[in-house]
């Protein structure tokens, strides 16, 4: 037997592989102090996601990747399902979850079995074809489908936000938050990597995703005021920064792409579950409802602040590196694209990511704010030790790959990406000693003149306010849904004008319902149709 036919054991593999495991191990160690009931059931789908998973990395058959993608869909359904019988809203995430990302399975079906067509082969390594044909690019998008549903790239993100509200956090935090990010990019870095030489349309679907992908979750998480759905929208956003980075289809773009893919699983997978810790302490996730539990939580504090800054890329942390990457590629990008069209997508797609990244600040100050700032509402406690783990964890990692990128994590990037690839000018060590020089500096000078402060009164516009009154950072936040440009699409995705699947649904049920209106059991009608059939028949027959 030809194991080669069988496994797939590159560097890319290697790489996505390592952290499946990784984040098995640390989400399994949060699930011990967290999962209570249906132990059972949790830890058997739990597990196996994580095998078959592992399957679709390392399978070296387009036909067991597909085999694998599809058991991936069933465990995402049953982990999120699994507690609905304490909110039925639960079992509506899931089926939505599992229409969507099952609905993409057969587009990613299609894309293989057009490429197998063209390749006459279905190994994944070592048939690269060009994009020059309307069966190539055909292939290209029907695979891209499959990638963008499971990774939350719009348009296919609208099941991320709900089940991260929804479905338990240790489940979110596995997986939207991230072995369906590392699967969904890895497949797609694949494709690029090893499947497809893009041409400037492929480039251009790409630069569209994740440009708009980047901006538009941005814009809506910053009006969220649940703590789990604002999270949820930034896992969709994140994703925008590794389709541009793997849209470049350069050393560099793929290895920007993959970084960030790692990173923000990292990240964002702490912020999931430090949130679960607040829930479990406050009993909410409304920001409305917190306030002032950085006293009383300090240690979830510390670790989201790190977490935030990191998504946010702030420098000396690993989100900022993967970002510069995904910038610096971009740029290189543009200066070696031909067409006007393409430069001005790729220029359009650099600003939305800039753009995005500074929304992405203000979002995590709402948050961090909302919930750890202020006057609190009430006493609560410290999560326990195994709750506390693995967001510690994660977060000395957001410090590790940020400050020591170069040492570590990015060797096994540039390995993966195919070559050594530059990234620039920037040195996270010196960095890291000019700001901690800087914070020395701040406190030495904040010393000397704090016996120079004054104190006043809280006021706003003027207006003193009484000391009954407070007023949060989200409020502020609340202006943005009436300004004028922004008004009526933030009405639009209210009414879900922008949901893939409520406009899918509206469509069958309008087929539906003529159907029904077809076939209205009365017998003179089915007459008339057995008429127009036979005389459509006989045209057909006899012409």
């Amino acid at each position: 037997m030809d194991f080669k036919n069988i496994l797939l054991f590159d560097s890319l593999s290697k790489l996505v592989g390592t952290f499946i495991i990784f984040f098995t191990a640390v989400i399994f160690i949060y699930s011990l102090g967290f999962i209570k009931s249906k132990k059972l059931e949790y830890y058997f789908w739990f597990f196996l996601t994580s095998i078959v998973s592992l399957g679709v990395v390392f399978s070296a058959n387009l036909i067991y990747i597909v085999i694998f993608w599809g058991f991936l869909g069933m465990s995402l359904f049953k982990l999120v399902n699994l507690y609905s019988y304490t909110d039925k809203d639960i079992a509506r995430a899931a089926k939505k979850s599992f229409i969507i990302v099952g609905g993409s399975d057969g587009f990613l079906l299609f894309g293989f079995l057009i490429y197998s067509y063209i390749t006459a082969s279905t190994l994944v390594a070592g048939n690269i074809i060009l994009i020059n044909t309307p069966l190539s690019l055909l292939s290209f998008i029907f695979i891209a489908i499959g990638c963008f549903a499971k990774a939350g790239c719009m348009p296919f993100h609208i099941w991320v936000p709900e089940v991260a509200e929804k479905a338990s956090i240790p489940v979110v935090a596995y997986l939207p938050a991230s072995l369906d990010k590392l699967l969904g990019i890895y497949l797609l870095a694949r494709i690029v990597k090893d499947f497809f030489v893009l041409n400037d349309i492929a480039k251009i679907i790409l630069l569209v995703a994740g440009g708009l992908t980047v901006i538009c979750a941005v814009m809506m998480a910053l009006i969220q005021h649940n703590a789990k759905k604002l999270l949820g929208y930034h896992a969709v956003s994140q994703v925008g920064y590794m389709v541009l980075g793997i849209s470049c289809g350069s050393p560099l773009g793929l290895a920007a792409g993959l970084f960030h893919m790692v990173n923000n699983a990292i990240y964002k997978s702490c912020l999931f579950l430090n949130i679960g810790n607040v829930e479990k302490s406050s009993g909410t996730v409304e920001l409305e409802k917190l306030g002032g539990l950085g006293k009383f939580m300090p240690i979830t504090f510390l670790t989201t602040l790190i977490a935030s800054l990191s998504i946010s890329g702030i420098p000396p942390l690993n989100g900022f590196i993967s970002k510069w990457m995904v910038y610096q590629g971009l740029i290189d990008f543009m200066n070696s694209a031909g067409s006007l069209t393409l430069k001005f997508t790729i220029a359009l797609s650099l600003v939305f990511a800039l753009i995005g990244s500074g929304l992405t600040l203000a979002s995590f100050l709402k948050l961090n704010a909302g919930i750890f700032l202020g006057n609190p509402e009430k006493e609560v406690k410290e999560a326990g030790k195994l709750l506390l783990f693995t967001p510690v964890i994660l977060s000395l990692l957001c410090l590790i790959f940020g400050i020591f990128a170069y040492s570590t994590i990015l060797k096994f990037i540039q390995k993966s990406a195919g070559s050594f690839v530059e990234i620039g000018l920037w040195q996270p060590q010196l960095a890291t000693y000019l700001i901690i020089a800087g914070l020395v500096l701040g406190l030495i000078i904040f010393s000397i003149m704090k016996k120079k402060v004054r104190t006043s009164a809280s006021f706003i516009g003027g207006e003193e306010l009484l000391p009954t009154e407070e007023v949060k950072i989200g409020d502020f936040y609340n202006a943005i849904k009436e300004m004028p440009l922004l008004k009526n699409i933030y009405k639009f995705a209210e009414e879900k004008i922008f949901d893939i699947y409520e406009l899918l649904k509206k469509f069958a049920f309008i087929i539906i319902r003529f159907l029904r209106y077809l076939h209205n059991g009365i017998l003179s009608t089915y007459l008339v149709w057995c008429l127009i059939g036979a005389i459509g028949l006989f045209f057909y027959l006899f012409k």
